[in-house]
């Protein structure tokens, strides 16, 4: 896992342009009205947590008991997985406190691009790196192969990014967040598959508790953002 060695020096941003750079293939994906160009928009114009975002994390008991607060948020964070040497790259990693509770946040910035592939398009003539890599996400997710191959793959990586990010950090709480700038919510029915992996069926706006990983608390939601916030043109 050479070529994206854990970079663990950070510099902040002055604007939503400092994003750019740090994406895979900045030329590709910096586009207004595109999903990382409306993300770096909304989170950076917030100055802290944007509100659809502390309204979902305020909507589960545990972490009702005060406004969150940004700590800490890391652009395109790449975590390495075994399997090959692609790293998981969160569009944005944040931790949060809300009163004494800490949450770590993997939240997946998305408009009209889907979750890319299924698990069953991924795994076709699937490599022995690929094999390895989700016996590694089923192990760190405790889920059971075989997984249905309608789940989308980018799901479990950046769910399993999230924890060990979470768990390098020291923080027992944990979230994967699907922040929507779709007014027509496109690809929520995907999200409902990967949480019922877990035995749990979503709400659009409500943080909901899915595990208990070895003493990591797992939690999903799905925000829906402000379209105008975000950049996109009504």
């Amino acid at each position: 896992m050479a070529r994206h060695g854990q970079r663990r020096i950070f510099v902040p941003t002055r604007s939503a342009e400092d994003w750019r750079p740090l994406l895979a293939k900045p030329d590709e994906h910096w586009k207004e009205g595109y999903s990382a160009h409306c993300l770096a928009t909304c989170w950076q114009g917030a100055i802290g947590v944007p509100p659809e975002i502390s309204s979902l994390v305020l909507s589960h008991p545990e972490f009702s008991g005060a406004a969150p607060e940004l700590i800490i948020g890391l652009p395109e964070l790449q975590t390495s997985l075994p399997g090959g040497t692609t790293a998981s790259q969160t569009d944005l990693f944040a931790i949060v406190a809300c009163g004494d509770e800490l949450i770590a946040l993997g939240i997946e910035g998305k408009v009209a691009e889907s979750f890319d592939e299924t698990l069953g398009k991924w795994l076709a003539d699937a490599s022995s790196g690929k094999k390895e890599r989700l016996e590694y996400l089923c192990g760190l997710l405790e889920l059971r192969p075989p997984l249905p191959e309608a789940i989308r793959y980018q799901l479990l990586h950046r769910a399993a990014a999230a924890v060990i990010e979470a768990r390098r950090f020291k923080i027992k709480n944990v979230a994967l967040v699907i922040h929507s700038f779709s007014p027509e919510h496109l690809w929520f029915s995907d999200f409902v598959g990967w949480c019922k992996l877990f035995g749990q069926v979503p709400e659009r706006g409500k943080l909901v508790f899915l595990t208990t990983l070895s003493g990591t608390r797992l939690y999903a939601g799905w925000a829906t953002g402000n379209v105008s916030r975000a950049g996109i043109a009504g």
